[in-house]
């Protein structure tokens, strides 16, 4: 089993010697207070030195009638110690409120999010013993960066945003996580057969820096195959990076076929600070029955001690951890009848770890965390030269609850300007017309590609310009996009059937 190495302290070298370490700690909701009441035993009886700043978040925070489910003060304590250890919190269903998990990546920038999915048979029941696989999620864009709008009575829209710097932080995040973990492969998880920019910029950025890193095995994979490999086979990868979604789902499934999403623990890191969250959520049918796992956030306090520097100490709670497995003594989430030897409760499981400080495991394989092990540096992105950005046309997306392409075609074509000609228009990104199928399904949602005569330089005086030729046909313009060449290629998609 490899050691945990995170990227650079973010404290001062005296400080980790002389003086406790100020971490901002939320309790959470649900199970959150009691799994975190257990963790923070363990760490301070391992001799952890923490000075505890305690904030207050999620669900009271959000019914209080604050959306963002997070105080100002709270920002400030996380600002100034960097280090933030989270119990779950729970988001309340409707109202508009926004995932604070993905608030708090997103503002502090932590880009990357790390989820070791170990196996611990034979004393967790897994149907693969040798899983071992660490799961590189990229934590601040994709469909995730939350932009959504509702375009008309049918249809709901979803941006997806894929951006050059999220990949190559996270793509070379995952390649010197690999190196320093003295991991052998690093596999990517896209679907670029389909999403071939967005996706397909997370490929290439993939095999640009790949080829960085000649001693460490590279591989690309389909993510609906990758995944079902994953879940089949889960032995034959080592590190898998992944844009957001995919790595949200997927780290899920892979802790859950390992053992249990509530061993899983997982850590959140960028250049300004870092988080260590357990990877499962409140599970409020659970609190105040002291019967809650904590170990998934115990890892993620074991992570955050090397990070901070206090590697004696993450070494001393880990190989605990692992003992008090071996010698069966599990919640409720893990225990077998014929694996497991007792069935505690989260503050007795805590004791229990307690009481194995100073130990190793006899049979799982002990953790060894170096001190002298270089940190992983933390990406920075350096930019590009600009490219030669030419306009080609515009996507109109219109709200028409008419059926017939033939008829939305008769009322754009008079109004485009000269400069302008329609090409096509699709309904769900399929082609309608010219030439569509009588077959295809439409909404009342329709994309209409108007594109530049040959050799005219456009700009957006054009492009207001037919815009107000279209409001004049009484059409509903519910979304624009404009069209451009980036260094002569073709920065748009074509429709399906173009």
């Amino acid at each position: 089993m490899n050691a945990l190495v995170q990227p650079l302290p973010l404290v001062e070298p005296a400080t980790l010697i002389d003086s406790p370490v100020p971490i901002t700690v939320a309790y959470g909701d649900g199970i959150g207070p009691e799994i975190m009441k257990a963790s923070l035993r363990v760490l301070e009886a391992a001799g952890a030195r923490l000075a505890v700043e305690n904030i207050a978040i999620g669900e009271s925070v959000y019914l209080a009638g604050n959306s963002a489910g997070i105080e100002a003060s709270a920002w400030d304590s996380l600002r100034s110690t960097k280090v933030f250890y989270k119990a779950p919190i729970t988001t309340p269903q409707g109202g508009g409120y926004k995932s604070l998990n993905v608030t708090v990546r997103k503002s502090l920038g932590l880009f990357a999010n790390v989820r070791p999915c170990v196996a611990y048979a034979p004393f967790v029941a897994t149907k693969h013993p040798k899983m071992d696989v660490v799961i590189v999620r990229e934590n601040e864009e994709d469909l995730y960066a939350g932009i959504e709008h509702r375009h008309s009575d049918e249809v709901y829209q979803c941006l997806k945003l894929i951006t050059r710097p999220g990949c190559e932080k996270i793509v070379r995040y995952a390649f010197e996580y690999a190196l320093a973990n003295g991991r052998k492969k690093v596999t990517c998880f896209t679907k670029d057969n389909i999403m071939k920019m967005t996706d397909g910029l997370f490929h290439k950025v993939f095999d640009e820096i790949g080829a960085e890193y000649p001693t460490i095995e590279k591989e690309h994979m389909i993510v609906d195959i990758g995944a079902a490999r994953l879940a089949d086979t889960p032995e034959i990868f080592d590190v898998i990076v992944m844009p957001n979604l995919y790595g949200d789902i997927l780290s899920d499934v892979a802790a859950q076929i390992a053992g249990s999403v509530g061993l899983a623990g997982s850590s959140n890191i960028g250049a300004h600070g870092a988080m260590f969250e357990a990877i499962h959520g409140s599970a409020p049918p659970l609190a105040g029955k002291d019967a809650a796992n904590p170990s998934g956030l115990l890892l993620a306090g074991v992570m955050m001690m090397q990070h901070i520097g206090q590697s004696s100490v993450a070494e001393a709670v880990h190989n605990a951890w692992l003992c008090a497995m071996e010698d069966g003594i599990h919640t409720q989430d893990v225990f077998k009848p014929g694996l497991s030897s007792q069935l505690v409760g989260t503050q007795a499981f805590a004791d229990a770890v307690i009481a194995r400080l100073g130990r190793k495991p006899q049979k799982l394989a002990p953790v060894a965390y170096d001190k002298a092990t270089k940190p992983i540096a933390v990406p920075t992105y350096t930019p590009r030269p600009a490219a030669k950005k030419q306009m080609a046309g515009i996507d109109v997306f219109v709200h028409w609850a008419g059926q017939s392409p033939d008829e939305l075609a008769l009322k754009l074509a008079p109004a485009a300007p000269e400069s302008f000609a329609l090409q096509v228009i699709t309904n769900r990104g399929v082609k309608v017309w010219p030439a569509g199928l009588a077959e295809t399904f439409c909404t009342d949602h329709w994309r209409c590609r108007f594109v530049l005569a040959e050799g005219v330089a456009g700009n957006n005086t054009m492009i207001a310009h037919l815009l107000l030729q279209l409001a004049a046909t009484g059409l509903d313009v519910v979304k624009t996009e404009n069209l451009y060449l980036y260094d002569g290629e073709r920065g748009f998609s074509l429709a399906q059937g173009q």
